[in-house]
């Protein structure tokens, strides 16, 4: 019975502390307005529309690409908070830009100018001096 006992509660231990915790998307804004991309969008730019999940190393981030077109996008950050930073969404509007034939999208954030580039399938968000954050599609 000792023996079961210790390893039931190093079981739920090992999960506890070595498992990365799954939190549950944030409900959605109430004022999100999905707009579907033009068809005739490039691929490389209409991909960044949807939504996404993200972390680095001290947050963790929900993003919803709701509008683009080839001069700007509409979209809203969820983070879960930091320092001063207070959880939420916030609404954005970023520049879409495209240098050396990749797009990327620009916003002014909390941390300063962040870009926002593809690198294979997911989304990279980088703000200085803060770092990066990698952003994976969900449903």
């Amino acid at each position: 019975m000792k023996t079961f006992v210790v390893l039931a509660v190093s079981t739920v231990l090992v999960s506890i502390f070595f498992c990365p915790m799954v939190m549950a998307a944030p409900p959605t804004p109430d004022d999100l307005q999905i707009v579907q991309p033009d068809p005739s969008l490039p691929k490389e730019l209409s991909g960044f529309f949807g939504k996404w999940e993200g972390f680095n190393n001290i947050m963790q981030f929900f993003m919803i690409v709701e509008k683009i077109d080839e001069e700007k996008a509409s979209l809203y950050l969820w983070r879960s908070g930091y320092g001063d930073v207070a959880p939420g969404w916030t609404r954005y509007e970023a520049k879409v830009d495209k240098e050396r034939g990749k797009y990327m999208l620009w916003y002014n954030g909390p941390f300063g100018m962040t870009e926002v580039t593809f690198k294979g399938n997911n989304l990279y968000s980088d703000t200085r001096p803060w770092g990066a954050v990698r952003f994976k599609r969900v449903p």
